[in-house]
């Protein structure tokens, strides 16, 4: 493939993604809010919502489900998009909270939290595949919604940089988990880590019943 095949290709996927957010702006949402969670399946570490507002002329080709991205294009994506985006807001919720009340339960209340903190208050919500009970704003839950929405996949990236970065600093707190490399989840060097080290202050008690 050319470079500028690659750079058509990128663009007409950027105009699928940004579809879904057209058709709301047409019904009269101005300020529609995409949001996305980081970190459900880790047994270490806190999980991560972001809430983001785009322009309506954001046009920065490569926005995607932070899955599907490498890390240096999470890097450079999640610069442009702190920078360029109406409005940012994080949410967390750490692992005694997960302990507490579920993960599920933990995800749906730190994505409340991100959306309180958007100013502006956006007008329309746009979850992955979940829908928030009692929330006064009007919202959609789409299905793998992170490859599909353009402010979905813009939270993706924000959320997942920002959980790395955490657990980065966490693997300084807590060597031997391997942290920096497994962000928590169950890698096999993790599991040694356990195996030697035992349970640290930042593991999920309940996603670790069987050890």
């Amino acid at each position: 493939m050319t470079k500028e095949e690659r750079i058509a290709k990128q663009l007409a996927r950027l105009a699928e993604m940004k579809e879904p957010e057209a058709a709301l702006h047409e019904k009269g949402y101005k300020l529609i809010a995409g949001v996305d969670e980081v970190g459900r399946g880790p047994l270490a570490g806190p999980v991560v919502t972001a809430a983001i507002i785009l322009p309506e002329d954001f046009d920065v080709p490569g926005v995607d489900d932070s899955k599907k991205l490498s890390e240096k294009k999470r890097e450079e994506l999640y610069d442009i998009i702190m920078e360029r985006a109406v409005a940012v807001a994080i949410g967390m919720e750490d692992h005694e909270v997960i302990d507490d009340i579920n993960i599920l339960q933990a995800t749906k209340k730190a994505m409340r939290k991100a959306i309180t903190r958007l100013e502006p208050q956006p007008d329309y919500v746009i979850f992955d595949a979940v829908e928030l009970e009692n929330l006064s704003i009007p919202q959609q839950g789409i299905v793998k919604g992170d490859s599909k929405v353009l402010a979905i996949a813009a939270a993706s990236i924000v959320a997942k940089v920002t959980r790395d970065r955490m657990m980065v600093e966490f693997a300084k707190e807590y060597p031997g988990y391997a942290f920096e490399k497994n962000k928590g989840y169950g890698t096999a060097a993790h599991y040694q880590g356990l195996r030697t080290y035992g349970i640290c202050p930042i593991h999920r008690r309940s996603f670790l019943k069987n050890l």
